[in-house]
């Protein structure tokens, strides 16, 4: 037998590989055929074998029962797969390499952990009934970060999941690597920050073109220059930005040391966080509420070792990560401060509001401390000009906590660049391992009920017609129908305006929290809900519990109005009934015929593509 080449070995080498032909192979001739069945001679053209090797191969495959033969009058003997559930239920994978895209049907877990590595997952949705369909998408920052010592590494563990090579995609994914390991800062031995470049011309073109000056004290050499301690954040920002990642090599400080050991074992996810980032000494944990972040971040604060500032954006939240610091921790509660507009303690670990630390006439007392570790909780506060004065402190470990790290800014970017790369788990897969509750998601399109609210809304316009639709008098009927179909539930009703949540709160007779509610009342009540024999089940919110509140026995949110369409506000109040164990049901009441269907379509569409289902009801007029 010869081959194309004329080689008789080649041949037979094709021949012999072909005698123990796995099932999976023989799906992919059906597929490449796209026929439910095929003969001899087509599984040998597919296989690139000949058809009395592929006849023999095919023979094993029906003795040990994976596939079925069908003798056909005037044809030939055609076989197909014993199981046609394997068949359509395998995984399928397709790589659009211009676009830097992968989409696989069905992944396995091998698949999902390697992608994870250096795709970012964009959608889980899926494109037809019964399909759970995963698009990924290879970013720059994605190769940045990604944990390899080299391109090749990487490159082989692309290869490992996708069908075939993709030299284009692969020739990106080098440069953008090469980009990422070209300016480096460190500390010199006279204890100064040198900014050092790969060559000469990237210092000369890239680097003086793009930061501005008295960001770089003087030139050292060629390819190095003195940093202005003070600019360190703006220097990585500017080049960044130029799509030039920086690496941080300096030696960070530590502060004085803190006797803290975490007494909360880690699942297997948290402690790959931890691990990822000590070896890069910054990085933000991104995971749905539920995941753990917390307790990750006391880990890692066990692990640096050093005096840590935790930042917060509340003075609820500081409490209960003084709560969190005791419950999982062996920290002395001596050495935990709180600093906030109620208190003012600067201690070995220090848990401060954002507002605060940013203000010009408390940081000095900030200053004063060589923090080890700055620890960001609810990240995506810090690209907010309010906040990104805290970011500045680059001469420290710092760790980003966030379960939704985006900005309708679309600012996220800035987030990794003043604080770390993302370290995450695949939101899917915890809600597989039963890690964290999947909430169960319904949008429910709530009618105009009363002639006068419709016509009101059809003569108004702009922010008022906005207002309108989220008060619509029909959705407090909504609300009593959905806390009566599920009484006994700890439930949070959600809403975007003040006079709209006292109305509904007046309506179903419970309690209404807002900015406006005195912090000791606003503490007292939430303690009422979280205890799981108090009388109180229900409660309306305003933002204030969009984050910042740990009320893990919520079992149903029910969302009356929001914020434009806000994914990540979307994504944080479905998380308030995202637990370990127990139910998890959310319900997003949008007027119908109004703006108010698309904002909640929006805000969902980000839970969706994190593997969360959602469906669409109309409420009967």
């Amino acid at each position: 037998m010869t081959d194309d080449t004329g080689d008789p070995a080649a041949g037979d080498e094709e021949a012999d590989a072909v005698t123990d032909l796995p099932l999976a192979r023989f799906h992919e001739a059906l597929e490449a055929e796209k026929r439910p069945v095929a003969t001899a001679s087509e599984v040998a053209r597919r296989l690139g074998t000949t058809q009395a090797a592929a006849r023999d191969a095919l023979a094993d495959l029906v003795e040990r029962g994976d596939v079925d033969r069908l003798d056909v009058e005037s044809d030939p003997v055609v076989f197909y797969p014993s199981d046609w559930g394997a068949l359509a239920s395998r995984e399928r994978v397709v790589v659009f390499p211009s676009r830097r895209e992968i989409v696989v049907d069905r992944p396995t877990q091998f698949t999902r952990a390697r992608l994870s590595q250096f795709a970012y997952l964009v959608d889980t949705t899926g494109t037809d009934p019964g399909t759970r369909g995963y698009l990924y998408r290879i970013r720059q920052e994605d190769v940045w970060a990604a944990p390899f010592e080299d391109a090749d590494g990487l490159i082989a563990s692309l290869r490992s999941v996708l069908p075939r090579r993709a030299e284009h995609l692969e020739e990106w994914i080098r440069d953008q690597w090469r980009r990422a390991h070209r300016f480096r800062l460190y500390t010199h031995e006279d204890g100064y920050v040198v900014l050092a470049a790969a060559n000469e011309s990237l210092m000369g073109n890239v680097a003086e073109s793009h930061l501005e000056d008295g960001q770089l004290r003087a030139p050292i050499s060629e390819t190095e220059a003195w940093v202005n301690e003070d600019a360190v954040a703006s220097v990585k920002r500017a080049l960044y930005d130029a799509g030039y990642p920086v690496e941080d090599d300096r030696d960070l400080e530590t502060g004085d040391p803190v006797d803290i050991e975490l007494t909360t074992e880690l699942r297997d996810y948290q402690e790959t966080w931890v691990e990822t980032f000590l070896e890069s000494r910054s990085g933000v944990y991104v995971g749905p509420p539920g995941s753990g972040k917390t307790v990750a971040a006391i880990a890692t604060m066990a692990a640096v070792g050093g005096e840590t500032l935790i930042l917060v954006p509340s003075r609820e939240l500081a409490g209960q990560w003084r709560d969190e610091l005791l419950a999982h921790s062996t920290v002395d509660p001596a050495d935990v401060g709180l600093y906030h507009g109620g208190e003012k303690e600067i201690r070995p670990v220090t848990i401060a509001t954002y507002q605060i630390a940013g203000m010009d006439r408390h940081r000095s007392l900030f200053d004063s401390r060589e923090w080890g570790l700055i620890c960001f909780d609810e990240a995506h506060h810090v690209s907010a000009p309010v906040y990104s004065r805290t970011a500045e402190l680059q001469s420290k470990h710092r760790l980003g906590l966030s379960a939704t790290p985006v900005r309708e800014t679309g600012s996220e970017e800035e987030i990794y660049t003043l604080i770390g790369q993302p370290i995450g788990a695949d939101w899917d897969a915890l809600f597989e391992a039963g890690f964290v509750q999947e909430p169960e998601v319904e949008i429910r399109y709530v009618p105009w009920r009363e002639e006068l609210a419709r016509n009101e809304y059809a003569s108004a316009d702009g922010r008022e017609r906005r207002r309108l639709a989220a008060e619509n008098p029909a959705k407090v009927d909504e609300v009593r129908y959905l806390l009566a179909a599920h009484r006994g539930k700890k439930a949070l009703v959600f809403i975007e305006y003040l006079d709209h949540g006292e109305a509904i709160a007046d309506a179903i007779e419970v309690p209404f929290i807002s900015g406006e509610t005195p912090h000791r009342e606003r503490a007292e009540l939430f303690r009422r809900f979280r205890d799981e024999d108090g009388d109180l089940d229900t409660l309306v919110v305003s933002r204030v519990g969009d984050e910042g509140i740990d009320l893990p026995n919520a079992e149903l949110a029910i969302v009356a109005s929001g914020l434009g369409g806000s994914r990540r506000q979307g994504s944080q109040r479905a998380g308030r009934t995202m637990r370990p164990a127990g139910s998890a049901l959310v319900y997003v009441l949008a007027t119908r015929g109004t703006s108010e269907e698309e904002f909640a379509q929006r805000q969902m569409r980000h839970l969706a593509r994190k593997g969360v289902r959602v469906r669409e009801t109309n409420v009967a007029e």
